[in-house]
């Protein structure tokens, strides 16, 4: 097997696993498609030796065994002018890209780390590129610098950095902001060390896919500028091929199907081939790409659990969970997450639901509201509410329930509120869910913000302008807009003060005495929820392991699991 076949196995080998069956097939057509012309590229002096610009023969020869593809009007040698022109097209369109990717990628690592007056002025570069007519200003360059392969390597990249300075750039603020990067920053670690060891490596597989994506266009540019005749006349390529043959008249005879056609259908097949392979890098980059659940059975009708009709909801009780199990990943591999959990909700109730780190609490949660992430799905049970079970609702009846009769108080309240809308504004959007005139809604987000403990005063703030506490209160004033009957709080805790905690919880504490609301209470800390829940659930390994009144389980664990969950009770108790 050749170099080129060793290096396209060895990278449709990594893309397995992580590109959906679709991407990879695209992958391997794409790669088979470039892996010829590469080949005959690289393999043109073998296989038409002699120089491509010299006459060969007479003029207009037909195809035969000695022209492949006949000659042109002056005797060239069409075949040995399509193999060498892939050399010259291809080593320009993968120059140029690469020159355009590095530039972007360096535009991008100092706008995303540097920011303030370095991000605005090079961003400011960059909105400028991005608004010039793109043909235009190749022609203009092209025609300015002149012609020869470097110029135009140059020229080519000159427009098309500026895209994935812009695509890159959203990325490196991204990654600059996750937890080890602000805790290597937080020990001492300078700039180029942060940028080269970790904030390159995130970012480089969406850099190849920009390469990828480059590499498409600089072809096609490349070809448009020499059939425009601004390219290297010392050099054939694909380019050159056509603007002879439009020049000479090739279309008026039959010439045109080996001096025109072979050239166009190489270009095809290289714009083919980096489209193919760079769909398959976009999504091996973004995983989230090749994602997509599938929402239909193969019959074509919509595939939905069917109702449980025989089952009914346990009287005075607002929700009844009956023997949840929910799966992540094919069923052949399945992992189960949450295995026959069963547990009820009494009107009014607060039911605390904790355990630790992957005990299958939060995924419970979501699967009430139907909000499992990709790849995860009820497999068995039902989740009674108000009579319905949600896990039969159409997704057109789940989305109005949301909200109004079940609302989330999400793990991270920062995440849950869009930096660019004041907190007082995205309160009035979620009040305005129930038909209220615009007036209304704000008038009851004051309303609730107020209850909450914001201040008009800081109403109008921003995300980022309020503490972690705050930010909280704004996220529970937001479930509570519509006074739904089930709130269902995933970790609403996590991550403040132990003041901040405790304030949280006396807050829903309120929330439930005023509305009457029932709230699921998410947590790790079982001392911390024990204080406001009526009932427990401790759940461990997907499982539940005990569960009962507040008071019965603190005083009186049964489970080796709740007994170690009760461990910082105790020692709270010691030392006070």
């Amino acid at each position: 097997m050749s170099a080129g076949g060793i290096a396209v196995q060895l990278g449709l080998g990594r893309l397995r696993g992580q590109v959906s069956p679709a991407g990879r097939r695209l992958a391997a057509v794409g790669a088979g498609l470039l892996g010829v012309l590469f080949l005959l590229a690289l393999l043109a002096p073998l296989i038409a030796p002699g120089d491509p610009s010299a006459p060969a023969g007479i003029a207009y020869q037909a195809p035969s065994a000695e022209y492949l593809l006949g000659t042109d009007d002056v005797g060239h040698d069409l075949f040995a002018m399509l193999v060498h022109g892939a050399r010259v097209s291809l080593t320009i369109g993968v120059l140029s890209a690469l020159v355009a990717t590095v530039i972007g990628l360096g535009v991008a690592l100092a706008a995303g780390w540097f920011r303030g007056r370095v991000e605005s002025v090079l961003m400011r570069i960059v909105d400028l590129a991005l608004s010039l007519p793109f043909l235009v200003l190749v022609i203009v360059l092209a025609a300015f610098f002149g012609r020869g392969l470097v110029t135009t390597v140059l020229v080519i990249a000159a427009v098309l950095w500026a895209r994935p300075a812009r695509v890159l750039r959203s990325q490196v603020i991204k990654v600059r902001e996750f937890q080890h990067v602000v805790a290597a920053r937080g020990i001492g670690a300078s700039p180029l060390r942060l940028i080269f060891r970790h904030i390159l490596p995130r970012v480089a597989p969406l850099g190849v896919a920009q390469f990828v994506r480059s590499a498409t266009i600089a072809v096609l540019i490349e070809s448009s500028l020499a059939f425009l005749g601004l390219g290297d006349p010392s050099r054939v390529s694909w380019g050159n091929i056509l603007f002879f043959a439009n020049q000479r008249s090739a279309f008026i005879t039959d010439a045109w199907l080996w001096w025109v056609l072979p050239p166009g259908l190489a270009l095809t097949a290289a714009i083919l081939g980096f489209a193919f392979v760079g769909y398959a890098v976009e999504e091996w980059s973004d995983p989230r790409l090749g994602a997509t659940p599938r929402r239909r059975a193969r019959t074509g009708r919509p595939a939905r659990p069917e109702a449980a009709d025989d089952i009914e909801q346990a009287p005075g009780t607002v929700l009844d969970v009956r023997d949840l199990v929910v799966e992540y990943g094919p069923p052949a591999t399945a992992i189960r997450a949450v295995d026959g959990v069963s547990f009820t909700v009494a009107p009014g109730s607060i039911v605390g639901l904790v355990g630790e780190s992957g005990s299958g609490k939060s995924t419970t949660a979501m699967a009430l509201l139907r909000l499992l992430p990709p790849g995860a799905r009820v497999v068995q049970g039902a989740m009674l509410f108000d009579g319905r079970d949600l896990r039969a609702l159409p997704p057109s009846a789940m989305t109005a329930l949301r909200g109004r009769g079940v609302s989330l108080i999400p793990q991270s309240a920062m995440n849950a509120l869009n930096p660019a809308y004041t907190v007082r504004r995205q309160v009035a959007e979620a009040a305005a869910l129930l038909p209220r005139t615009a007036a209304a809604a704000d008038a009851r987000a004051r309303e609730l913000l107020e209850f909450v403990g914001i201040p008009s005063a800081r109403q109008d703030a921003y995300p980022h302008e309020l503490s972690g506490g705050m930010r909280q209160r704004v996220v529970i004033a937001m479930a509570i807009a519509n006074e739904p009957h089930l709130i269902v709080a995933d970790e609403p805790v996590t991550g403040l003060d132990v003041v901040t905690q405790v304030r949280i919880l006396r807050l829903l504490a309120e929330v439930q005495e005023r509305w009457g609301a029932a709230i699921v209470l998410v947590s790790h800390d079982l001392p911390l929820v024990s204080r406001v829940a009526n009932e427990l659930v401790v759940m461990h390994e997907g499982r539940i392991v005990e569960a009962g009144p507040a008071a019965a389980v603190t005083e009186r664990p049964e489970h080796a699991h709740t007994r170690a969950l009760l461990a910082p009770l105790a020692v709270q108790e010691g030392l006070a």
